[in-house]
């Protein structure tokens, strides 16, 4: 009796440990997700929204069995701070990591998202980009992705193991449709698609802020031949897929790391930058995780690349950290769409800038805190294209018509655009008088967005640079005793509005104790017109002399060209040359804006060989000595 109660006894201990431990049938319910992301590119350029010229059948088959979304949105409008926001599923702004490759830290809790997909049991592989713009980037890695490399995929993990893979094509990038040389282009994309493949440069249509000419026509071919090879990769991945009969228990995502890589759209705070492409398809057994259905099935929500982390955490079964705000989008968690999103953009490379955007999918509002840096800002890896450099050409030859010169031009404080009726964003309605109530709703969005997150970009760069020695952005920012928001927010929100009003509150701003509401006021100033600043030249001398450098730096700046003090060009010199990077840099490209850079020729040349130089501050001075004819701007000239 005693033996036959032990067997029972130890029957059932086998059954509970077999219960407590996932088998391989509870894992084959989660899904397997495949992540197909590809570069620069915005949906304008994809056969399956609308583009006739495009030839991305693959693409189009997705959407065609899938569902397509039509308002998908970056939360960043270059690489680095865009994939952060992915892999972290946190704005930038609130975790300091705005500024495209700035490598800060964040704090230990916020992981790479597909650790938590590992807790549920996934094998997570990245095939092989990663960016991130986090500190410690290795370490960070690591923890995410049971395999990051070129390598990686789903066939190396357990039998009946659920995966999570991410292919990241590079073809559609940046360097392929504009930065590398054509002949580079002829031989790593052209010449990889056969002549009856091949998009010629007479097959599309222009957008009106470029020049419709042979020249520009033969730069913009490039985009569309890059699509069309990057298509072509995901096909073969797809045929794979199916080959190891995964494709009937796998979810696909498809999306772009963000807008459009040509000039006016990457790094730059509009749709054009903002808006890209993105598909779901559902195999049929996971067809109800889709509140949609599938089978061409477009959506019209809301969705930014910080809804990612929490949706796929529910799709794994787990439970969504607190830190993780975005919406999950899809299955049993999945939360009611939103109203509208708010999206920024900030430096990239060594183009300085800070917009934030409210879009509610009709209508994208842009702040420009920045307006006297125009929408194709000198940022050395665009410069060397030669789309850009037949721009600047253009320009000069007075071939451009309105809209493409003020691609040139000081932008306004604030861009209103209606997508619906001007996909192309040509005509800003921040101006018009019976868009007027749009216009106040956005700028309400946005000043409650900025006041809720505690938008913490709101720094200048050299002081985040100074808070990560000891803290985190993220953890800082929520100090309301040392980040005062509410008060550097209202100086903030003068920038970029011009006349002698704001003049006068901007100057009375620069006697405030907080030195963040300064330099505020200072960068407003910037904006101001000689004219109207001309009163009150004894307070920007004050100003130079501020012992905060970022307003002493921008004050000098302001000091040299609008009134052309000596005295500003001898600072400006000596900040050129300072010890911090961030420092540097703010007076090497405020050189760019200015109308005299002559004097600042020996000084360019210096500091670029400096030994404590980055690249940010060597490709500043690379655009300032470009600029004036004395550098070839080319991608094979080294500096």
């Amino acid at each position: 009796m005693r033996i036959k109660q032990f067997f029972i006894l130890l029957a059932a201990t086998i059954l509970g440990m077999q219960c407590s431990q996932p088998t391989q049938g509870d894992m084959l319910q989660k899904p397997h997700i495949l992540w197909i992301t590809i570069e620069d590119t915005s949906p304008q350029f994809i056969g399956c929204y609308g583009n006739k010229a495009a030839r991305t059948p693959v693409i189009d088959q997705l959407a065609e069995e899938g569902v397509r979304f039509t308002n998908a949105f970056s939360t960043g409008t270059v690489c680095s701070p865009s994939r952060t926001a992915i892999i972290t599923g946190v704005k930038t702004y609130q975790t300091g990591t705005g500024n495209h490759r700035s490598k800060y830290p964040v704090p230990d809790f916020i992981k790479g998202f597909p650790y938590y997909l590992q807790q549920e049991g996934y094998y997570t592989t990245n095939n092989a980009k990663t960016d991130y713009n986090v500190a410690r980037e290795k370490n960070f890695i690591d923890e995410a992705w049971d395999e990051s490399s070129g390598k990686a995929g789903w066939w190396n993990r357990q039998p009946g193991q659920p995966f999570f893979a991410v292919f990241n094509f590079i073809e559609s990038h940046q360097s392929r449709t504009m930065t590398e040389t054509y002949d580079w282009y002829i031989k790593n994309i052209l010449n990889h698609l056969s002549p009856e493949e091949r998009i010629g440069e007479e097959e599309f249509d222009m957008p009106p802020f470029y020049n419709d000419s042979k020249e520009m026509r033969k730069q913009m071919a490039r985009v569309y031949n890059s699509i069309h090879l990057t298509d072509k990769k995901i096909g073969q991945l797809l045929t794979r897929l199916e080959k190891d009969n995964l494709k009937d228990s796998t979810i696909i995502f498809f999306f772009a790391d963000h807008g459009e890589g040509m000039p006016r759209g990457k790094t730059n705070g509009i749709n054009y930058g903002y808006r890209v492409p993105f598909v779901v398809w559902f195999p049929e057994m996971y067809e109800h995780l889709s509140p949609w259905g599938s089978g061409g099935v477009i959506t019209h929500e809301l969705v930014d690349f910080t809804d990612l982390a929490p949706t796929l955490i529910s799709l794994a079964g787990g439970d969504i950290p607190g830190h993780l705000k975005g919406r999950p989008f899809l299955g049993e968690k999945r939360r009611d769409p939103v109203e509208q999103l708010i999206l920024s953009s900030d430096r990239s490379d060594n183009g300085i800038d800070m917009i934030r955007t409210v879009t509610d999918g009709r209508f994208v509002y842009s702040r420009n805190f920045m307006p006297y840096i125009n929408e194709v800002r000198y940022i050395r890896y665009m410069e060397i294209g030669e789309i850009k450099q037949q721009m600047r050409k253009d320009l000069a030859e007075n071939k451009l018509n309105s809209l493409q010169k003020s691609l040139f031009e000081e932008r306004p404080p604030e861009y209103l655009f209606d997508i619906e009726n001007d996909l192309w964003e040509t005509k800003n309605l921040a101006e018009n008088s019976r868009y007027q109530s749009v216009l106040d709703k956005m700028r309400t969005l946005l000043k409650q967005e900025v006041l809720q997150s505690r938008d913490v970009m709101f720094l200048p760069e050299y002081e985040i640079g100074l808070i990560s020695d000891t803290t985190t952005a993220y953890e800082f920012r929520t100090s309301k005793d040392a980040y005062q928001l509410e008060k550097i927010y209202d100086a903030a929100t003068l920038a970029g509005f011009r006349g002698s009003e704001t003049i006068k509150k901007q100057i009375k701003l620069l006697s405030s104790p907080d030195e963040i509401i300064r330099y505020w006021a200072i960068l407003g100033l910037r904006s101001q017109s000689q004219n109207d600043l001309q009163p009150y030249a004894e307070a920007v001398v004050q100003a130079m002399e501020d012992d905060y450098p970022p307003v002493a730096v921008i004050a000098s700046s302001i000091g040299y060209n609008h009134f052309g003090y000596k005295e500003a060009e001898i600072k400006l010199k000596k900040f050129c040359t300072d010890n911090n990077p961030d420092i540097a840099l703010m007076a090497v490209y405020s050189l760019l804006y200015t109308e005299k850079r002559e004097p600042f020729i020996e000084t360019v040349k210096e500091v670029r060989k400096l030994p404590g130089s980055t690249y940010n501050i060597r490709a500043a001075c690379m655009d300032v000595l470009g600029s004036l004819g004395l550098v070839p701007n080319n991608p094979d000239f080294k500096d």
